[in-house]
């Protein structure tokens, strides 16, 4: 059952982590003047847009989007990196203070879980401001796509993951 647990909390993270990387470079992109969304080379943002066939209105109603989220999103993106950097510190040659270390991963789970409230409030905005009903349901396929993707990992691990011992 550990295992099990484990297995789920690190997919979790993971996908947090990725969401996280995603959401940060869109807001850089866009602080540059670009959409996130389109050309090439945008990752996940971009290929959502060249897979739904986003129009430039649509593109600009996105980016509309996450420029008004920014305000929200910056001190959260902020507070990662802070605890990141203060997880190095308290780490920092060979260090453990198990006490530290607690505080500065509950801090740093609490601002993943705000910053992953906001991500689905912006795809929310998305799916329901912006999309057709033709993008939506594309956009339901991919998300069941990705959600087999999920089970199929979570199956190997599952699959890998060492036997606990018999008591």
């Amino acid at each position: 059952m550990k295992t099990k647990f484990w297995s789920v909390a690190v997919a979790l993270l993971a996908l947090v982590l990725c969401g996280t990387a995603m959401l940060s470079y869109a807001q850089q992109n866009d602080a540059a003047g670009a959409s996130g969304w389109s050309g090439h080379g945008h990752g996940h943002m971009g290929f959502m847009a060249r897979e739904l066939n986003l129009t430039d209105a649509q593109k600009q109603q996105v980016k509309t989007i996450m420029q008004s989220n920014r305000a929200s999103m910056h001190p959260l993106m902020q507070q990662l990196a802070e605890n990141r950097k203060a997880m190095l510190a308290v780490t920092a040659n060979g260090t453990f203070d198990q006490a530290k270390v607690q505080a500065i991963a509950n801090q740093q789970s609490q601002a993943m879980v705000q910053l992953m409230v906001q991500k689905a409030s912006i795809q929310h905005q998305i799916y329901t401001q912006v999309l057709t009903p033709d993008q939506r349901t594309k956009a339901d396929q991919m998300r069941e796509k990705q959600m087999a993707r999920i089970d199929q990992r979570l199956q190997k691990l599952s699959q890998s993951a060492p036997e606990a011992p018999q008591q």
